[in-house]
Parts: C-alpha cells; sequence; structure tokens
C-alpha cells in the first residue's frame, strides 16, 4: 500500500512507473483531464511545416494569435492577455492584484492558494456541500461575502467536482463583489467541455464588469499541456496594462504562437471533440449511477467524481486496483472537503473508458 502522502498529480507519471514499475508509455491517464484525441492532425501537418519559425522572435503583442483568439471566445481583442500556460497568469494577476484575503469556492486547484499565500495574502474557503451533490448554492455564497475580502476564486467548471455555474448565477456573485470592492478570478479551463458552454461561460460579462478576469488555457482541451499556451480575457484596462508591464517579453514560444493560431480554427477537431465528450460522458455517468455502491456528481466538465460507498473499499485501494491494470484514477483526499472515499476519473476514449468501468466493477459492483 502507498502512504496517504504519495498522491499522485495526473502528470505523475514517472513517479508512478517508479513506485509500481509499469512503464509510463503504457498507463492510460483518466487523472490528467487531458482530451484523449490527442493534438489535431492538422496541427501535427502544420507544425512540421513550420520549424523555421524558431530562427525569429514571435510578435512581441502577439496580434495574430489574440485575434484568434478573439474570434474564437467572442472577446474584445484589447481583452485579451496571453502568457505561458494560465498558471503564468494566475501568478502575474495575484502580483498585480495583491489580496490580502481570498475567498476560494473549493473543494478545488491547490495552486490558487499557493499563489495567493507566495503573495502575503490568506485565504479561506466556502465549501461545496455534498448534501447538495456539491452545487454551488450562490444565495448563500454572496450572503458571505463582506469588505474583508478582497478576492473570489471560482473554477468553473470545479475541479475535482465537475459542477458549475451559469451565466446568470455568475451576474450576481459579480454584483454582489461590487457591492463589496471584492474581484473575481474565474478560470475556465474546462468550460469548452460543458454540455452547454454558452450556458456557463463568463466571457461575455468581461464587456461590463471591471471586477472579472477569466483564466483559460490549451492543456486539456487542445491536447497540449507541453505547449504552454494560455490567456486571460477581463474588461479591467488598468489591470491589463499592468500584467503587460509586469510580464516578461515573448513567454510564448514562436511555435506555441502560431498552434495557438491553428488550434483556435479548427472547427472539425473542436467539433470532434465535442461529440466524443458528450457521448462518453453521458453514457459512463447514466451506466455508473446505477450502480449501488457508488455515487456519482452530474458533470460539466470532461471528468467525474465519484463516491465509494461500499464496507472496506477506499480511494486508495481503487486506486492501486486500477493503476495495476494500468489505469490511472485521481485519488482526491487531499482535496479541501473530501476524504478518502472520493476519486475522480475523466472521459476517454470508449475502449478505455470500458476498461475503467470493468475495472471499478471488479471491486466496487
Amino acid at each position: 500500500m502507498i502512504k496517504h502522502k504519495d498522491h499522485f498529480h495526473g502528470s505523475d507519471l514517472e513517479e508512478i512507473e517508479k513506485c509500481f514499475g509499469i512503464k509510463k508509455e503504457t498507463i492510460i491517464s483518466f487523472s490528467a483531464n487531458v482530451n484523449p484525441l490527442g493534438i489535431s492532425t492538422c496541427l501535427r501537418t502544420a507544425l512540421g511545416n513550420q520549424l523555421d519559425a524558431i530562427t525569429r522572435y514571435p510578435d512581441r503583442e502577439y496580434t495574430r494569435l489574440r485575434q484568434c483568439i478573439s474570434s474564437y471566445t467572442g472577446a474584445q481583442l484589447e481583452n485579451i492577455i496571453v502568457g505561458n500556460g494560465s498558471t503564468e497568469l494566475i501568478s502575474l494577476f495575484i502580483q498585480v492584484n495583491h489580496p490580502k484575503k481570498a475567498l476560494i469556492v473549493g473543494p478545488t486547484y491547490s495552486e490558487y492558494e499557493r499563489d495567493i499565500n507566495l503573495g502575503g495574502g490568506s485565504c479561506k474557503y466556502y465549501p461545496l456541500k455534498e448534501s447538495q451533490d456539491f452545487q454551488p448554492d450562490v444565495e448563500e455564497l454572496c450572503r458571505t461575502l463582506n469588505d474583508s475580502i478582497d478576492l473570489l476564486v471560482i473554477c468553473n467548471p470545479n475541479n475535482p467536482t465537475s459542477t458549475a455555474i451559469t451565466h446568470r448565477q455568475m451576474r450576481q456573485i459579480l454584483d454582489a463583489c461590487l457591492q463589496y470592492g471584492i474581484f473575481v478570478m474565474v478560470d475556465e479551463t474546462y468550460v469548452e467541455f460543458a454540455p452547454d458552454e454558452q450556458l456557463i461561460t463568463s466571457v461575455k460579462l468581461t464587456n461590463y464588469y471591471s471586477n472579472l478576469i477569466i483564466l483559460r488555457g490549451t492543456s486539456k482541451f487542445f491536447a497540449a499541456p507541453g505547449l504552454r499556451l494560455g490567456y486571460a480575457i477581463t474588461g479591467n484596462s488598468g489591470l491589463t496594462s499592468e500584467i503587460n508591464v509586469r510580464k516578461d517579453p515573448w513567454t510564448i514560444n514562436s511555435l506555441a504562437e502560431i498552434a495557438g493560431q491553428i488550434m483556435f480554427q479548427d472547427q472539425e477537431y473542436i467539433q470532434k471533440t465535442k461529440k466524443l465528450i458528450h457521448t462518453e460522458r453521458e453514457r459512463i455517468f447514466q451506466l455508473l449511477s446505477r450502480w449501488e455502491h457508488v455515487k456519482l456528481y452530474e458533470p460539466q466538465g470532461n471528468f467525474m467524481l465519484m463516491r465509494i460507498q461500499k464496507n472496506g473499499v477506499d480511494a486508495q485501494m481503487l486506486f492501486e486496483h486500477c493503476i495495476k491494470k494500468g489505469l490511472m484514477i485521481r485519488d482526491c483526499s487531499t482535496f479541501p472537503f473530501l476524504d478518502s472515499r472520493y476519486v475522480r476519473f475523466c472521459t476517454m476514449m470508449p475502449e478505455d473508458n470500458d476498461a475503467l468501468v470493468e475495472a471499478f466493477g471488479q471491486m466496487l459492483g
């Protein structure tokens, strides 16, 4: 048995290889939440023909890339900031905004708290409740806000619960935050996977609210975590200027700049991804929801949170059972407000999803 502290992230394949003696190339990662299609054929071919781009500097303003993002998202060009992954942009925003006290809707991604603490701020969590299937209670959240808070952090859809706040609900939250001078950071890493993206995304709200910044990337939907290409959208021109002044030049390399332009215009790949994820997510959710010994929470992202309800089985045991079959899931017991009964797994190709369900069935069916 591995120890509690030895939980693995979706990118920790080298550690898995050492710990379990399984070649990382053979592992199917249901933990990384990355598009199972991999990078598109169009991108693979185009980049191969553009290698000479590394002999010159990229455009310092990344104008063409930002124009493609503008067309893809519907955001205004001047509201878009590009960066070396959304992690760089989170860090830059925290440096500029410098929150002293942040409220984080959780359980969620741990890097928000880390960056806020590194910036000298403190964090507390607004807990999503299992009794409400981790669906946000927006009315209660708004009542929790006060003038001692200067930043609200929301992952939407949320990782790891896969629940989401709607566009209409976000307006309610933003209005409440304006009363107290609270800035809102929304991480939309998984919004493109949602059954109805327009029902959830807050991009249009950046045209009306100056206390909003949205973060997105290409790691998950476009299956390009190694590319390190992310972007932020905000209608706050002062914030945009401060981030761009603080940001190092050319943090996005020439190939990533070209890749981004190709990705955001590749409609065949985008629609193929949405169809695959929507179909398989619904199929697996409906299948597992009928099982007696597990509870599923209706997903809006490309992953699902599952609670084990069988005596004598916990997340660590299920993780080990699956990894020995080359299937890597996420033990969620390290997330705030979750315990050793919770695991998370993403939607992969149909045959891989079937293999995971079979492995689950051997312990939980």
